[in-house]
C-alpha cells in the first residue's frame, strides 16, 4: 500500500514520517509532494491508495487537489491536514470525498485514528469493487449463452421481440425503426478440411472465433449481429438489418476476414428481405434451403442466395441400389469384396453432376437405417451403444467434408465407410464363432445335468441368451429342437439304467430327471417304441 504526503512544508512532511508506525498498517512506500501539481503527476504515476493534504499551498492548493482527485481517482482516499481553522474549507473536503480534517499543530493519536479509518474505507471499498468485478466477469461470460438464447427464439417466435427491443437496441445497437432484415447461415456441416483438422478437438473454439470476427464487421458499424443457433448447434445465424441490398457483399467482406485469421473460407447462405421481425423465420429457412442445396461438386461462390436448381442433372442415385452387393460382401468376410463395393458406390457418386449438402444427408440417413438392420441381423445380442458406434454416429457431422478448394472430398466417408464396413463383417465372424460354442456349451451342460428339472428359460437365463435365439441355433446345429435332445439323452441313459434289475422304474424315471413314472414311462414308449417294463425285459432276456 502506498501513501502521498502533500504540503508545501518539509518539516511537516517529515513530523507525518515520524508519527506512524506505517509498517503496522501495511504501508510501504512514502511518497512526498510540496504543492498541489506534483502530487498530481505522483498520483497518475504511482496510484496510492492514501493522500494526506495541506490546504495552503503555491501553484496549486488543496482545494484544487481535491477536486482533481475526485474526478481522477475517485478510489484513493484522502485526509486533509490544515492549519486553518475554516468551515469553507471543511465543508469542500467533505463535498470532494475526505474522510477527515486534521488541524495542525497534528495530534498523534488523531492522525493515526484518521488514517486507520482511511485504510479500512479503502479496504472495505476494494473489497466491493473486487466483487463487482468478479461479477461483470461472470456477466461477460453469460453474455454470448444469453444473446444465442434470446436470438434463437427470436427466429421462431416473432413475439419475444417487444419485451427485449429497447435491450437491443441499446446494447446490439439493433434500432427500433428497423423493419427489413436478411438473414444468413455460416454452418459448420461443411467446411474446409483445413479449419475442422485444426479445431477438431475444441468445436466451440471454432464457433466462437467464427462469431467475433463476424461481429467485428457488423456490430461497430450498427450492420447485424452474430450468433449461435441453439436448436442447431452447428450453426452460426446472422441478423443484417442494415442496406438489405448490400448484404452478399458484406458477407463477401466477413469471408476476407475469415480467411486471414483462420486461413480459410467458409460457406454462407442467405435469405431474402422480410419483415423484422415477423417474418425472420422465412428468410432463415431460405437460408437454409441455399446452403442444403447448392452444388457441392462446383464452386462458383461462396455466398449462396435463395435456391435454383442447380445446372445439370439432380441424382437419381440411392444407397439401396447397392443394398444386395454390400450386404454380400459383409457377410463373406473378405476385407477386398468390401474395398471394392464401396469403391463402386464412391465412383457412382463422382459421377453425379449435381451433389448438394442434403443429397448427402439423404444418403447418410439410408445408410444408417441398411446398417442398423444388418447389425441386427449379423450380430444378434448387439447393444444399442455398439449399434450407435457401428453407425458412425459421432462422425457424422465431418462425412460431408470439403478441400482447400471449397469442393467436396469424399476420401474421408470413403475411409470410413470401410472401416465401419469391415469392423461389422469382424463383428459378424467373430459372432458366429461364438455362436457355435456356446450352442456346444449348452450342448454339454445338457450332457452333465439331464438328470435335474431343466427348461429352456433356465437355459437362457445360465448363459444370458434369448429363449427364441437358443431355439433356432440349436436346431441349426443339432437338426431337432432343444427339448427333443434333453430326451435323447435322458432316454439313453435310462435304457443303461434299465439293464440294473435292482432298479424300480420309479427310480429309473427320478434319475432321469422325471418325477411323475406315468409320464417318463409315455415318453419312454413314444421315443423308442416300448415301455420301460418291455426294454427291461427284452435287454435282460439277451
Amino acid at each position: 500500500m502506498k501513501v502521498l504526503l502533500v504540503d508545501d512544508e518539509k518539516h511537516v512532511r517529515d513530523a507525518i514520517r515520524l508519527l506512524v508506525n506505517w509498517k503496522h498498517y501495511g504501508i510501504d512506500t512514502i511518497l512526498e509532494a510540496s504543492d498541489g501539481e506534483a502530487a498530481t503527476a505522483l498520483v497518475s504515476k504511482e496510484h496510492p491508495e492514501i493522500i494526506m493534504t495541506d490546504m495552503m499551498m503555491p501553484i496549486m492548493n488543496g482545494v484544487k487537489l481535491l477536486e482533481w482527485l475526485h474526478r481522477h481517482a475517485p478510489d484513493a482516499k484522502t485526509i486533509v491536514i490544515s492549519g486553518h481553522d475554516d468551515f469553507s474549507l471543511l465543508r469542500h473536503t467533505v463535498k470532494y470525498g475526505g474522510t477527515d480534517y486534521i488541524l495542525k499543530p497534528i495530534d498523534p493519536d488523531q492522525l493515526n485514528e484518521a488514517l486507520d479509518k482511511a485504510i479500512q474505507t479503502w479496504l472495505k471499498d476494494e473489497e466491493m469493487r473486487h466483487a463487482n468485478r468478479e461479477l461483470n466477469i461472470e456477466v461477460n461470460q453469460f453474455k454470448p449463452i444469453y444473446w444465442d438464447k434470446l436470438l434463437s427464439a427470436l427466429i421462431a417466435e416473432p413475439g419475444t421481440y417487444e419485451p427485449v427491443a429497447d435491450q437491443l437496441e441499446r446494447e446490439l445497437r439493433l434500432s427500433r425503426s428497423v423493419a427489413t432484415c436478411r438473414v444468413a447461415i455460416l454452418s459448420l456441416d461443411t467446411m474446409e478440411a483445413s479449419i475442422k483438422n485444426k479445431f477438431s478437438q475444441n468445436i466451440d473454439l471454432l464457433l466462437f472465433s467464427l462469431i467475433n470476427i463476424c461481429n467485428e464487421f457488423l456490430v461497430p458499424h450498427k450492420r447485424g449481429f452474430a450468433f449461435r443457433h441453439l436448436h442447431n448447434p452447428n450453426e452460426i445465424v446472422l441478423f443484417l438489418w442494415s442496406a438489405p441490398s448490400q448484404a452478399e457483399e458484406l458477407l463477401a467482406t466477413i469471408n476476407d476476414g475469415i480467411r486471414t485469421a483462420l486461413h480459410a473460407r467458409v460457406d454462407f447462405g442467405i435469405g431474402s428481405s422480410h419483415n423484422f421481425p415477423s417474418q425472420l423465420k422465412l428468410s432463415y429457412q431460405e437460408a437454409r434451403d441455399a446452403l442444403r442445396q447448392r452444388n457441392l461438386t462446383t464452386k462458383e461462390t461462396w455466398i449462396h442466395t435463395n435456391w435454383l436448381p442447380s445446372k445439370g442433372s439432380q441424382s437419381t442415385l440411392t444407397f439401396h441400389q447397392f443394398e444386395e452387393q454390400i450386404h454380400l460382401a459383409l457377410r463373406s468376410g473378405n476385407v477386398e469384396q468390401i474395398q471394392d463395393i464401396v469403391q463402386v458406390w464412391m465412383d457412382a457418386i463422382k459421377s453425379c453432376d449435381v451433389i448438394t449438402p442434403a443429397q448427402l444427408e439423404h444418403w447418410w440417413g439410408e445408410y444408417r437405417v441398411m446398417m442398423r438392420r444388418w447389425t441386427q441381423q449379423l450380430i444378434p445380442g448387439s447393444r444399442e451403444e455398439d449399434i450407435q458406434s457401428l453407425l458412425l454416429e459421432d462422425n457424422a457431422a465431418s462425412i460431408i467434408t470439403l478441400d482447400e478448394k471449397g469442393l467436396l472430398s469424399l476420401s474421408l466417408w470413403q475411409q470410413e465407410l470401410t472401416r465401419s464396413l469391415i469392423q461389422v463383417s469382424k463383428l459378424h465372424l467373430e459372432s458366429q464363432h461364438k455362436d457355435n460354442n456356446v450352442i456346444f456349451e449348452i450342448a454339454s451342460f445338457l450332457e452333465k445335468h439331464y438328470h435335474e428339472d431343466i427348461s429352456l428359460a433356465d437355459i437362457a437365463s445360465r448363459f444370458y441368451l434369448s429363449r427364441e435365439y437358443i431355439s433356432r441355433k440349436f436346431k441349426q446345429e443339432f437338426t431337432v429342437n432343444l427339448s427333443d435332445y434333453l430326451g435323447q439323452i435322458r432316454m439313453s441313459k435310462a435304457k443303461v439304467l434299465l439293464c440294473n434289475p435292482n432298479l424300480r422304474i420309479s427310480q429309473v424315471a427320478e434319475m432321469v430327471g422325471y418325477q411323475d413314472e406315468k409320464y417318463f414311462s409315455k415318453v419312454f414308449k413314444k421315443m423308442s417304441g416300448m415301455t420301460p417294463g418291455e426294454y427291461r425285459k427284452t435287454a435282460n432276456s439277451i
